[in-house]
């Protein structure tokens, strides 16, 4: 590779780098060095993660998504919804779309800056599980809503140690071998929560997270027997609305519906993965 013409966009504040690989311009023998490597802030473009959009013999396109750390992520819902958007501006889609996922296929709509995502069916689904801590026991929510995710209620978000709290309970025997995303949450206000969340595979607070998003609102409505919509305030002061219909503890029709933004475009050289 010498140089690789990419995207960089934005899901409130969730980053990605995103690159047309219909005609297979990234390394594959190379490929995790170079996610890692361009991934770096300050050092490269910087991003949360990467995207590569390909070809499908059955969708509009396929995707494959991967955390900055290299790793490959089952879902994303923030990243999802800027493929949707990048797709759409490169005539690889219509505002209507149907693209291939490690999760099944994903269907997402358009209108403007802003994409609506049919999310996979949620599983796993466990309330209140006392969750024993170095710093004592913790109750805790999971949901698996395209990847694990943890939900803690919390009083005010802004007053926990996202970092330190979201890396012990990432990395807990309880979630091995292959952790989980953590998600601490505010109490509901006019049908709105704060969120603020540590993510697997970028190992650190992210400004958003779709499929965070989407847990912190099904275990909410199943622990205060709400229908939807629910909104999400993100870290990144954006929100993010998640429809549903629930019946119980089963939810049917789950939606991911936020901005996704065109930051820029440019080419890569050799030297961004050097």
């Amino acid at each position: 590779m010498q140089t690789v013409e990419f995207s960089k966009m934005s899901g409130c504040g969730n980053d990605f780098i995103i690159v047309d690989n219909r005609i297979a311009v990234v390394d594959e023998q190379d490929l995790e060095r170079f996610i890692i490597a361009v991934c770096r802030r300050k050092q490269s473009v910087g991003a949360d993660g990467l995207v590569l959009v390909e070809n499908s013999a059955d969708y509009d396109f396929q995707w494959r998504f991967f955390n900055s750390d290299g790793s490959r992520g089952e879902m994303c819902g923030n990243a999802a919804r800027c493929a949707a958007r990048y797709a759409h501006m490169k005539g690889i889609a219509g505002a209507e779309m149907v693209f291939g996922t490690d999760v099944g296929p994903v269907k997402a709509r358009l209108n403007g800056h802003g994409v609506k995502l049919k999310m996979p069916r949620p599983k796993d689904l466990s309330l209140d599980e006392p969750l024993p801590l170095d710093q004592g026991t913790l109750q805790v929510n999971r949901i698996n809503t395209g990847v694990p995710h943890v939900v803690v209620p919390v009083k005010d978000p802004d007053e926990v140690d996202v970092i330190a709290l979201g890396r012990a309970i990432r990395n807990h025997a309880a979630f091995a071998p292959g952790g989980t995303n953590v998600n601490f949450v505010s109490p509901l206000k006019n049908r709105t929560m704060r969120i603020r969340t540590y993510e697997r595979g970028v190992e650190d607070e992210t400004l958003a997270c779709g499929t965070g998003a989407v847990a912190a609102a099904l275990v909410t409505a199943c622990k205060e027997n709400l229908a939807g919509p629910l909104n999400l305030c993100t870290r990144g002061r954006k929100t993010l609305r998640i429809y549903f219909e629930r019946q119980g503890e089963q939810f049917e029709d789950v939606y991911l519906e936020g901005e996704a933004r065109m930051i820029y475009q440019g080419r890569l050289n050799a030297e961004a993965w050097d």
